[in-house]
């Protein structure tokens, strides 16, 4: 877990110099969020605060959301997201969150959900090396082979490695760090790539393993 955290949209990617050197970095966007829910260890087991952000017409809600955000007293979002934290002391239903929340110079750790890349080869996801190309190798360059047993076990372990769906899954990259904290246009510039599309939504949390850390 960690002790602050915020959510973005990724705008995409550009440079920026810093130190004479250009640095690649990803543009992400964070509108200020309120907070709809708190939760407690004493109520519900672990500590944690729903967010929302934007904003979304009250007819197009369900009832079950309509109550929720009524509930709370704050307007309704275009998400409803829920950030896990260490601790909740000091933060109150409606209050407002904003990108100063992560200042510069943050190691951050981002997750978002990878670029989905439909069904795959055992090559491209797993990176086999396929058959042999020549002697009388007929058809099956880019087949996986045997598979499993014949007699015993009889069967296919599971978790084998096979073709299948490839991307669009959570995915969290360690360690980033925020080369600008933009309060006036809501924007986090951050050095390297993160998970995901542009217009994906990611979670930025402080790094929880950090490189060099003093133990």
């Amino acid at each position: 877990m960690a002790q602050q955290a915020i959510v973005g949209e990724k705008v995409g990617m550009t440079q920026k110099w810093v130190d004479d050197k250009v640095v690649p970095v990803t543009v992400v966007k964070v509108d200020p969020m309120r907070i709809v829910q708190i939760k407690t260890n004493e109520r519900d087991g672990y500590t944690a605060i729903q967010v929302t952000y934007g904003n979304k017409e009250a007819k197009k809600l369900n009832q079950p959301e309509a109550g929720h955000f009524e509930k709370a007293g704050v307007a309704p979002g275009k998400r409803l997201l829920e950030l896990r934290l260490d601790s909740v002391d000091g933060l109150e239903v409606g209050q407002e969150l904003t990108v100063e929340q992560i200042p510069s110079g943050t190691k951050v750790d981002v997750t978002g959900t990878s670029r989905g890349k439909g069904f795959a080869g055992v090559m491209k996801r797993h990176n086999f090396g396929g058959a042999p190309a020549s002697h009388g190798a007929h058809k099956n360059h880019r087949k996986p082979g045997a598979i499993g047993q014949c007699a015993f076990p009889a069967r296919v372990f599971k978790g084998m490695r096979m073709a299948g769906h490839m991307g669009h899954e959570q995915v969290t990259t360690q360690n980033l760090e925020v080369v600008e904290s933009d309060a006036e246009r809501n924007v986090l510039l951050i050095k390297g790539a993160v998970p995901g599309p542009a217009g994906g939504v990611v979670t930025i949390r402080n790094a929880v393993k950090l490189v060099g850390k003093q133990v």
